[in-house]
């Protein structure tokens, strides 16, 4: 429980510390938000907890192809922010856009041979 707590705690600081960096250098924000650190992070706690190098690859490649579906959100959310749209509007129909290509992503990747 207390390796959970610890993990959660984590989390919650690298989250703080991408928004004060974004609030004063919001390009630095994007750059250090872009890093693939929870994926890192994830991996390093799954290692720790089954270190099986095939579960690991799965995994990793897994990670790669539901990263895809997530990227058109950040091209979304600007051009509607820019468009007079509300922040939380945007923000909802990017995370809307999202969902949507993660089940799109879902329904081809057997189709596609990929490895989710």
């Amino acid at each position: 429980m207390l390796a959970l707590a610890a993990k959660a705690l984590l989390a919650g600081v690298m989250i703080a510390a991408i928004a004060e960096i974004g609030r004063r250098l919001p390009t630095l924000g994007a750059l250090v938000a872009s890093l693939p650190l929870v994926s890192v992070l994830g991996m390093i706690f799954l290692w720790h907890a089954r270190p099986d190098a095939e579960n690991m690859a799965r995994h990793a490649e897994a990670t790669f192809w539901y990263v895809l579906p997530s990227l058109p959100m950040f091209l979304l959310i600007p051009v509607l922010l820019r468009h007079g749209m509300a922040f939380w509007l945007a923000l909802g129909a990017g995370c809307l856009l999202t969902v949507t290509l993660y089940l799109l992503m879902q329904a081809l990747a057997p189709r596609l041979g990929l490895p989710l």
